[in-house]
């Protein structure tokens, strides 16, 4: 069974629902049969990259809220990360434009460490306040997970992967993806958004059960059905 999932490197809500989906797959009798594919989302593809700013002052400035007030809805984020074991330092945080972090995690997914790098990538972002869209940072990131930084370096220098990246927003245009995180379970089930521990339970098992239906067989027995057993009896 496969889950797609959109998201963006610099969406709180995403790092959120990527630990609540883990979670519900902890506790899943066919997590072994569970393949995950990363997908690319651009909250702000215009974003430009500017190191003087952090997510505090953009929502600010964005919003028009003031910064005490902005200080305390975001707080509310962190209590919420906090409860799924992560350490939100939002004021720490890089603004940044994430096309490039997306194409790592495409040429990661080469070498079935699109995962991992996802991970790196968010906790970079979220928790350590770094660049995500600086050529050093990345290739630091992708060398702890064990990427080629020859490799990194030339992606970062090149068109690679941009394709890609624009072909996953394509496809959620198409699901109608409204927002992020955008969890899709073997294309016929959705959850958007860091729901509820209970939608991914309950989604889950729904998905389990179309999956196992559509790929299991139906024997039809009757008397001239001759055969060979699996003891070398014909």
């Amino acid at each position: 069974m496969k889950i797609e999932i959109w998201s963006d490197v610099a969406c709180p809500f995403c790092y959120i629902g990527k630990r609540k989906l883990e979670k519900a797959l902890e506790k899943f009798p066919h997590k072994d049969q569970v393949e995950i594919e990363w997908k690319s989302f651009l909250l702000n593809p215009d974003q430009v990259t500017d190191p003087s700013i952090n997510s505090l002052d953009y929502l600010s400035q964005a919003k028009g809220w003031s910064m005490p007030q902005t200080i305390q809805i975001t707080k509310q984020v962190e209590e919420m990360a906090e409860s799924e074991g992560l350490d939100y330092s939002l004021d720490k945080t890089v603004m940044a434009n994430t096309k490039n972090a997306h194409r790592l995690i495409h040429l990661a997914k080469e070498t079935k460490k699109g995962g991992e790098m996802k991970e790196r990538l968010l906790k970079a972002y979220f928790t350590e306040g770094l660049n995500v869209d600086k050529e050093e940072t990345l290739i630091q990131l992708g060398t702890e997970v064990g990427l080629d930084p020859m490799k990194i370096k030339n992606l970062i220098n090149s068109d690679q992967f941009e394709e890609a990246v624009d072909f996953d927003i394509y496809e959620s245009r198409q699901l109608g993806v409204q927002g992020v995180p955008f969890f899709v379970l073997d294309r016929k089930f959705g959850i958007s958004g860091a729901q509820a521990d209970e939608v991914f339970d309950q989604t889950l098992e729904k998905a389990w059960v179309e999956f196992s239906q559509e790929y299991s067989l139906e024997i039809q027995s009757g008397e001239n059905g001759n055969a060979c057993d699996m003891d070398g009896n014909c």
